[in-house]
């Protein structure tokens, strides 16, 4: 992920991150499958996927305990 697009995330609302959230872990869940059933291209998206779920969960706690 380049820079300019964790900027541009960052901005977005904590619920705006849930739902790019959730569309990230269902890509990841169909990539996983794919992985199971037969080789993937580049089983390092894998890792990917999974730090930018991480990455927006940071996001949505950051947000969500400046709130309160």
């Amino acid at each position: 992920m380049k820079g300019r697009d964790k900027e541009d995330l960052r901005n977005h609302s904590a619920a705006e991150l849930r739902a790019e959230l959730v569309q990230s872990r269902e890509k990841l869940f169909r990539l996983r499958f794919k992985h199971v059933t037969a080789p993937v291209k580049n089983p390092l998206e894998m890792r990917t996927l999974r730090r930018h779920a991480a990455r927006l969960q940071t996001w949505i706690r950051a947000k969500e305990g400046a709130q309160s």
